[in-house]
């Protein structure tokens, strides 16, 4: 081997070396927990220095001085208020002394918090029995329609265990034992989810409902989230399934649908009648979708911006210049929503104007770094995601309705990422599609800031006499929207 060859070949391993000790802090991060994203500048950095140690050099080279200042004493602003709607239980306290003769001048009132636990109360439904004249028969009153008929659980018990799981993260075993331990009822394991089951069946055509209306919106974001399933094939082993998200940020409803796999096949079926932009990550398969001439690929400034965090130990001086020139973006875009609350068209005009020279500059930036990097460095890779998803940045700002990114999804998915850190898998493949179910209606009331266990007893309630037709009216926040 030549000595030029050997220089060859030792560069090559260097670079080799350098990958791959940037993917061991990556796995580090991921054992570790991924510090937080956010981005100081350098002037901020340096400022926030003053306050700092100093290093020994700095020290012998800069005097000290000592300066004492005075400044106003801020007046605590005290506790929160309570709650105006709560109920008030009154304790009056007379003095010990009497107080027979005496002027009453006022009072001393202070406000404190006790709590009720909840409880359970067997509801005893009465219906006399009257005999008709002449032997005509017996006279009494039908039995009211409920959520699951012959079952001991009303509609506010099964709201109550549902919110529970889904939004509490309680597995129906420890709620099984909070039972038992508070009232003294010990329902099976396998009645809970016959009674979930039950509701989930109910509930359905109400769930197609959820669906058709995301699906008539013309803008919605996707993303996708694994959860395991118990899979009745492999005896003790999980099955790797994915919940599948879209998101119609303007009438703020969330649609969740299981598959068994992250490939294209179940998103594909679903937009398959879809016309508008679709909003999401540099996931391929969605590119594949978006060969589809109806929808138009818009994508996320997060991922975008993520890449170049990451990049942060391994190239500091670059990445730090694209992250400056993101949150100038995003500083941009907050004024922007504050003057535009309602009006999208003068919302695009105004990120035309202010924010997309911005998102062209760290484009141009690019271009003239891009070839001063190694390709496999994560800075390397931040550029080449950011150029290859230059494109779907720039759909952004087509319409005013379109978020600089996909933030509201990942914050729809988070409560489930939470649960099944508690649950762990869902039983069956169909459990996991229930649990889409729900947390499709429960994501669209937290957008909406409905209380999620209000709506659900409600529309248990309603659902098993509404008429078909009319399901839309049983959506959370639709009686709002018709007052917008």
């Amino acid at each position: 081997m030549t000595y030029q060859e050997l220089l060859v070949e030792n560069v090559d391993q260097k670079k080799r070396i350098t990958s791959l000790e940037e993917q061991l802090a990556g796995v580090y991060k991921l054992i570790n927990g991924f510090k937080s994203e956010s981005f100081v500048t350098q002037a901020v950095i340096d400022q926030l220095s003053l306050f700092g140690e100093d290093t020994p050099e700095t020290a012998e080279e800069t005097p000290q001085e000592i300066i004492t200042y005075t400044r106003d004493k801020k007046k605590h602003q005290g506790r929160n208020a309570l709650p105006e709607h709560l109920p008030v239980r009154e304790v009056i306290i007379e003095p010990e002394e009497d107080t027979t003769g005496l002027k009453k001048i006022g009072e001393e009132i202070s406000e404190t918090l006790e709590y009720t636990p909840a409880s359970l109360v067997k509801r005893r439904t009465i219906r006399p029995k009257y005999a008709k004249a002449q032997g005509e028969g017996v006279l009494i009153a039908d039995l009211p329609s409920r959520p699951i008929d012959k079952a001991i659980v009303e509609s506010c018990l099964l709201a109550h265990i549902l919110v529970s799981k889904y939004i509490d993260h309680l597995p129906f075993y420890r709620q099984i034992r909070m039972f038992k331990r508070d009232f003294g009822w010990e329902p099976a394991q396998s009645t809970m989810s016959d009674w979930m089951n039950s509701c989930c069946k109910l509930l359905e055509p109400l769930y197609n409902t959820l669906k058709q209306k995301i699906l008539d919106s013309n803008y919605i974001q996707a993303d996708e989230s694994p959860i395991k399933v118990l899979d009745s094939d492999k005896k003790g082993s999980t099955h790797q399934g994915y919940q599948w998200v879209y998101h119609d940020p303007v009438q703020k409803l969330v649609f969740f649908n299981y598959r068994k796999g992250r490939g294209q096949n179940g998103p594909k079926e679903l937009l398959a009648d879809y016309h508008g932009y679709l909003q999401c990550d540099g996931y391929t398969v969605y590119d594949k979708i978006g060969a589809d001439p109806n929808i138009t690929l818009a994508g996320c400034l997060v991922h975008a911006r993520r890449k170049f965090h990451d990049a942060l130990d391994s190239d500091k001086k670059r990445a730090q210049i694209a992250l400056e020139l993101f949150r100038k973006m995003y500083l941009e875009e907050r004024a922007i929503k504050e003057e535009t609350p309602n009006n999208f068209s003068k919302r695009k005009a105004l990120r035309n104007q202010k924010i997309k020279p911005l998102l062209e500059q760290i484009k141009m930036w690019i271009e003239d770094e891009q070839f001063n990097v190694l390709p496999q460095s994560p800075i390397g890779k931040a550029m080449t995601y950011y150029i290859n998803q230059y494109p779907k940045l720039e759909a952004i700002f087509e319409d005013g309705r379109i978020e600089l990114d996909n933030n509201l999804i990942e914050n729809a998915i988070r409560p489930m990422a939470i649960g099944r850190k508690n649950y762990l898998f869902c039983g069956s493949h169909h459990a996991a599609q229930n649990a889409a179910m729900l947390y499709s209606f429960f994501g669209s009331c937290k957008m909406q800031n409905i209380n999620p266990r209000e709506w659900l007893a409600n529309t248990l309630e309603r659902i098993p006499d509404h008429s078909i037709l009319k399901l839309q009216e049983l959506l959370p926040g639709y009686q709002e929207s018709l007052n917008m």
